[in-house]
């Protein structure tokens, strides 16, 4: 079919599109530098009366062969389409994602948020923790590590206070804490890197503890742990527990430990990396000034008035060096003391001298020694009494040997240990 002329269009508006076989669209007399936005060119000015066409025409299709021209919808359509996409840009379209900005912004302020809590916690009531999240911290030119603790519901007895192994608990969690914060910590259970290449671990070898005064139920406890040298090949570690509301003693403690090779089971003196890891944190300051040097003596079947035979260890006992963890002993020897003493006297101070390990296949005997007899009806609950203990294996060898002293119980009102108690749990 022939190109349509020029001519023909005469009834057609000035902006409607020309179609034009295998040429490309343009305009009479005028270059592209005239096209508009839109791609229509501008009205000419010129006498000729030259009529104008859209540049932007496109090749019409073709069906069978013959050109279709596009009917006047269709152009309609094309013209809103264009419209449409070059649409002007006001004030409206031109603003942010305010959802997305609010949530940057909220984003922003709960990390900072956090991080202010972490680095400059204060309390905001005095019954509140220093410690926000009881990590502790380093304290009096980082040779004390402090840590509080706060006496849960689980942790009191049948006189409605901590028990003796609650205390003994917090002692060695912040031992452990200690070495961790001080970044001392290696792939062992409180071993230092350098011991840990040469598979040492501490065991302890004697503790003596003082119990003035038995925390109750919430009570919030604030535990001072220091370490210094004890003769070439030991190490001495003192503990001193405080009630952190009012400063009021609680416990203090002190012990000896040395180094045991881990795979060999035997003793070993310190190695001199190791002295360099832990001297700089050395402190010559002693929990308990009058230390209890007396000696523990042996005893046996004859001599002791309590044995309790056929004890042996959980799994949920043993510590991650395979052995009895050191607190379980005092479980153990407190089993052979007579009910008459622990109705009527409590526990103030305690004395251990640890002679070997306890694994988990040990069976062992509790042997208890009174030398008060607080049974019958000469017993007098304002008289100290004084016990000894041994605990060994079923063989014979001596695994601990221990003193307690015993003091009468102080009459506590109910009332002033946490309010009101259910009956059951009492």
């Amino acid at each position: 079919m022939a190109a349509i002329s020029v001519a023909s269009l005469g009834s057609f508006p000035a902006s409607s599109p020309i179609v034009a076989q295998g040429k490309e669209p343009t305009t009479f007399g005028k270059s592209r530098d005239n096209l508009d936005v839109r791609g229509i060119t501008s009205k000419p000015q010129s006498s000729s009366g030259a009529m104008q066409v859209k540049v932007s025409a496109q090749v019409a299709p073709k069906v069978n062969g013959i050109k279709i021209l596009k009917s006047d919808s269709s152009r309609t359509d094309d013209d809103n389409t264009l419209s449409s996409a070059v649409a002007p840009r006001t004030f409206y379209n031109q603003l942010p994602d305010w959802s997305v900005l609010l949530a940057a912004i909220t984003t922003i302020f709960l990390a900072a948020e956090k991080q202010w809590t972490l680095i400059d916690w204060k309390p905001r009531r005095p019954d509140m923790l220093v410690d926000a999240f009881g990590l502790g911290k380093i304290v009096q030119d980082g040779l004390v590590f402090r840590q509080n603790f706060s006496i849960r519901s689980y942790e009191i007895g049948a006189d409605r206070t901590a028990s003796i192994e609650t205390l003994m608990n917090h002692l060695q969690e912040t031992a452990l804490n200690h070495v961790k914060c001080a970044g001392l910590l290696g792939d062992g259970f409180g071993s230092t890197p350098e011991m840990s290449k040469r598979n040492l671990i501490w065991v302890v070898t004697k503790m003596q503890i003082m119990v003035e005064h038995y925390p109750a139920w919430g009570d919030v406890l604030e535990v001072d742990t220091w370490v210094g040298p004890s003769g070439k090949n030991g190490m001495r570690r003192d503990w001193h527990v405080r009630d952190s509301q009012t400063g009021k003693t609680i416990t203090r403690a002190t012990s000896v430990w040395v180094m045991m090779n881990k795979k060999t089971r035997k003793l070993s003196k310190i190695p001199a990396d190791v002295r360099a890891e832990i001297e700089p944190y050395f402190i010559d300051r002693t929990a308990i000034a009058d230390e209890d040097g007396r000696r523990l003596p042996k005893l046996n079947d004859e001599t002791a008035d309590y044995v309790r035979k056929g004890l042996t260890p959980r799994w949920g006992d043993l510590d991650v060096n395979q052995h009895v963890n050191n607190v379980k002993y005092i479980g153990w020897i407190l089993e052979t003391a007579p009910m008459s003493i622990l109705e009527k006297h409590e526990l103030a101070s305690m004395t251990l001298e640890y002679r070997r390990e306890c694994g988990k296949d040990s069976e062992l005997q509790s042997l208890t020694a009174v030398k008060t007899n607080c049974d019958g009806d000469n017993s007098s609950p304002e008289t100290g009494i004084e016990c000894q203990h041994l605990l060994q294996l079923e063989t014979g060898a001596e695994i601990l040997r221990g003193r307690t002293e015993w003091r009468p119980k102080p009459v506590r009102d109910f009332w002033t240990l946490g309010g009101d108690m259910p009956v059951q749990s009492a």
